[in-house]
């Protein structure tokens, strides 16, 4: 994936920082994100369901701020 950028520099013609439209933010944050849920739903893939009774109880019994 060809990320178009711009780069910012300062006096001493450094690079500081990099400029991304955000058209191209929003795909790179969408493939994280993606990612990111990929990687918990493995991670939970192996867990035992619970059925609607125990999921209820369950979640009556987790603290309110939660």
């Amino acid at each position: 994936m060809g990320i178009p950028k711009k780069l910012v520099v300062d006096e001493n013609n450094t690079p500081v920082a990099v400029q991304i439209d955000i058209e191209t933010f929003a795909k790179i944050e969408r493939i994280l994100e993606d990612y990111a849920l990929g990687q918990l739903i493995a991670e939970v893939a192996e867990d035992e369901a619970l059925d609607y009774e125990s999921a209820r109880a369950y979640y009556e019994q987790l603290p309110e701020n939660e």
